[in-house]
């Protein structure tokens, strides 16, 4: 399994460090073939004057002077003669296109018959035969004047010159990562109900374009969001005058049809009470330390006042900064929704789980399809059967919806063991925050 990065600003890295890295071993194999030639030709040249030398002087110098001939060529230059012997046992030369191509050259100029090898018994080096008359002889040159060291100089500069390079490219990648990378952090702002900030317009054109785009997106989102509230408050708060007036003269008539005429009137006025909520911006309202357990008790207790079943599980939890009244909101919202469609054996519980705090309120109910789960949360949605036998709005679970997302955290709706719906609310634990125990 290949493993590839996920981030861009690694995936752009990789990518042009691999193309550098390609474009050196390239360059380096190019040199090495334009260069091989010339330097085969140039030894080959200084082989064949050191055997044409070697030969002229073995065979001009006087017989009783050859002995002291050949020991000064070992002595000064490193040359030494030899006598082939047909019992020699030779080590061949190595099986390399530079070794190849020099012997060719040397051929060429010297004779087809002209033997090579890299060791004669023990002796090793560079061997090249000739003759003089019938009898055949072997040159001996050393194997530093034929074999070039490795350039660990030039290795270790190109490395040098190739780590730049990377860290230049770094550079760039992250410069043109950085704004992509406020870019999706904003996004991200928006997308869970937050105003971000105006982003940089600097950089190359393309960036500037980008982000003055996105702000004036952002602007048009925010004024278009301001404007819907403002409409949508004010048209609910221009309803409930009439609406008191209606339930005051309601109230004080002998109608026998009262009840249910009071009853209409207050569940208008929870519907219009819901558009405010859904209306009213979460972000408003500043974050205190807040204890949820403690939220959860007094929503619980204002119910079991007006005569509804609810239970809770309760276990302490870290006190947590929170938009209270939202919280509160919030988990009345997820209470209600409870007992009108769940009946009964509504549970509040809450806990600390993986580094995130949980709120969850469990019913009996008939429970809510997986598939309908995320519509659910949704403005103005409800399932069909809950449209025909219940009041609402269908705001209540996106409200709830997004006042989470305000805390950065989100809503699930979960099937129940045995029957129901989970209503379920996790949010971040911020670090740094007591332990419930002290």
């Amino acid at each position: 399994m290949i493993l590839v990065p996920r981030t861009l600003l690694w995936r752009s890295f990789l990518l042009i460090s691999l193309l550098m890295v390609i474009s050196a071993i390239a360059w380096f194999q190019i040199l090495r073939s334009y260069e091989r030639e010339p330097r085969a030709r140039q030894l080959a040249q200084m082989v064949v004057s050191v055997v044409n030398l070697t030969h002229a002087a073995l065979v001009t110098a006087k017989a009783d002077k050859r002995r002291e001939l050949l020991a000064e060529l070992s002595e000064r230059e490193g040359i030494r003669v030899y006598p082939a012997d047909p019992a020699d046992k030779l080590a061949p030369s190595p099986d390399a296109a530079f070794v190849h191509m020099l012997h060719a050259e040397v051929r060429r100029k010297l004779g087809a018959q002209t033997r090579f090898a890299s060791g004669i018994g023990e002796q090793r080096g560079f061997f090249i035969s000739f003759h003089i008359d019938e009898d055949e002889y072997w040159v001996m040159l050393p194997r530093e004047r034929i074999e070039r060291p490795f350039p660990w100089q030039w290795l270790g500069w190109t490395a040098l010159a190739l780590l730049l390079s990377l860290i230049g490219a770094w550079l760039i990648v992250s410069r043109i990562n950085r704004p992509l990378k406020a870019l999706a952090n904003a996004a991200a702002d928006i997308g869970s109900g937050k105003v971000p900030a105006p982003l940089t317009e600097s950089g190359p054109i393309e960036i500037q374009t980008l982000a003055r785009s996105f702000n004036q997106m952002t602007r048009d989102l925010a004024r278009l969001d301001a404007d819907r509230a403002l409409i949508l408050a004010g048209v609910s708060h221009d309803l409930r005058t009439p609406l008191s007036r209606l339930r005051l003269s309601t109230e004080m008539s002998a109608s026998d049809d009262k009840p249910e005429m009071i009853a209409d009137i207050a569940e208008m006025d929870s519907i219009i009470g819901q558009f405010l909520d859904f209306a009213r911006t979460q972000s408003e309202e500043p974050l205190v330390p807040s204890d949820l357990c403690a939220l959860v008790r007094e929503v619980v207790e204002r119910e079991l006042s007006l005569g509804h079943e609810v239970t809770t599980s309760i276990e302490p939890v870290p006190e947590q900064p929170l938009r209270r009244l939202g919280i509160k909101r919030l988990i009345s919202n997820l209470v209600d929704n409870a007992l009108a469609y769940g009946g009964k054996d509504v549970c509040v519980g809450t806990r600390s789980e993986g580094g995130r705090l949980i709120l969850e309120v469990l019913d009996r109910g008939p429970g809510i399809p997986p598939q309908e789960a995320e519509r659910l949360k949704q403005p103005f949605t409800r399932l069909e059967q809950a449209r025909s036998g219940k009041g609402g709005s269908g705001l209540g679970l996106a409200i709830v919806d997004r006042i989470a997302r305000h805390h950065g955290g989100g809503l699930d709706l979960l099937a129940r063991e045995g029957g129901g719906l989970i209503a379920r609310v996790s949010l971040p634990l911020r670090e740094g925050t007591a332990s419930p125990d002290g």
